[in-house]
């Protein structure tokens, strides 16, 4: 019968080197064994006692098995050789092993095990250069195991990092809210009675033409002003609430172009304003000005002086697209990637850091995106695109 096995052992990559007489003594060794599925071969703890070639089928190994903590290890199947390692240190089971399916087995008995150890050199051999390679791959197993916890654990560690600095940037920012909140509050009253008193000279048809350009003047920062704390407020609430109306945009941007030409009254930059688009559109009038406002001077500030600041809207892909357009110094790659941050600010003329953060958060309440399409020495280009509603 064990000359029946000859075929099967010889197919075996563990036995490939060895010769045809050291195939047919193994053989003589072996006995067959069917098992169904389920069926324990030998549980973890156990004393050695057999050596086991899978014919057919397939075996599942486990760690700790039956316990909370078990762990699966492997799957072994046709020609796998298992057992052999607690047969040679005579030390108990190391594992369970159970069939997973219906499984034929070869099998070599403790005794028998050692006689064909010490009777044939080159199995022996065979063994040892197997043990070997198991555990030179349990050990790179290991190393790379250990690799990727110790990456998993690096990223955590980062992951953890940021979280934090983000909790404490939060709560500073949280308090400063509060604290900005209630500033705010005071100075728009004020602000508010500065403002209704130049609109009260300019009421007054006596007041000179000079004077009355100051007072314009005067009445024109009061709003910048007023903008300027309506922008903190907003940012310390940490929303923006939109007062959606139909508008005529004809109207709206002639009211940003005089906007735009005071503020830029003093360079000579040349505006540019053309409506492509043909209907009424609904937003926020006052705080899409403040978007445009706030684009325009970011504009001043990159052209230094000279240049050509343009706004254009159209009907792009049916949304309603406002282009906001300069030739001034433009944005690097860096600058872009933290041009939303609160208080960044890449300018050399100041600000306070907030008017993208404003200008994103906005066009978001308006459920609308936003695209800069920037580089040094070519300007910029700002694409804000809203729903027609």
């Amino acid at each position: 019968m064990s000359d029946s096995y000859f075929d099967f052992l010889r197919g075996i990559p563990f036995f490939e080197e060895l010769s045809d007489t050291d195939i047919l003594s193994i053989s003589k060794y072996c006995t067959a064994k069917i098992f169904g599925p389920g069926h324990i071969l030998f549980n973890e703890g156990d004393p050695a006692d057999m050596f086991y070639i899978i014919m057919s089928g397939e075996v599942e190994v486990w760690k700790a098995y039956g316990t909370n903590d078990e762990d699966m290890l492997a799957i072994h199947s046709h020609g796998k050789l298992f057992g052999e390692m607690a047969l040679i240190d005579n030390l108990p089971r190391s594992a369970t092993v159970k069939t997973k399916t219906h499984i034929r087995l070869l099998q070599i008995g403790e005794h028998d095990f050692q006689n064909m150890i010490r009777e044939n050199s080159s199995v022996a051999f065979s063994i040892v250069r197997s043990l070997s390679s198991m555990i030179r791959k349990s050990n790179e197993t290991f190393l790379e195991d250990l690799k990727e916890r110790n990456m998993e654990l690096e990223k955590a560690n980062r992951d953890l990092k940021i979280a934090h600095e983000e909790l404490i940037k939060k709560e500073r920012l949280s308090n400063l809210g509060k604290f900005s909140s209630m500033i705010l509050h005071d100075l728009r009253n004020p602000i508010s009675t500065v403002k209704a008193y130049t609109e009260l000279l300019l009421m007054d048809s006596d007041v000179p033409e000079k004077t009355r350009k100051y007072i314009s003047n005067i009445k024109f920062e009061t709003e910048r002003i007023n903008n300027l704390a309506s922008e903190l407020l907003d940012y310390s609430r940490g929303d923006i609430r939109l007062e959606m109306n139909i508008i005529d945009l004809d109207d709206f941007l002639s009211k940003l172009e005089a906007s735009v030409q005071r503020r830029f009254a003093s360079s000579n930059i040349e505006i540019l304003f053309e409506n492509k688009f043909s209907d009424h559109a609904v937003f926020d009038f006052e705080r899409m000005m403040r978007v445009m406002m706030n684009l325009a001077e970011n504009a001043r500030k990159a052209l230094a002086g000279k240049g050509i600041f343009s706004v254009t809207t159209e009907n792009s892909n049916n949304t309603l697209q406002f282009r906001i357009k300069d030739n001034g110094e433009g944005m690097n790659k860096d600058i872009q990637k933290h041009i939303f941050e609160p208080f960044y600010s890449s300018s050399r003329g100041g600000g306070t850091g907030l008017g993208m953060v404003i200008v994103k958060n906005i066009v978001e309440a308006h459920e609308g995106e936003l695209e800069i399409i920037s580089s040094p020495g070519k300007g910029t280009e700002i694409r804000i695109n809203m729903p027609i509603r």
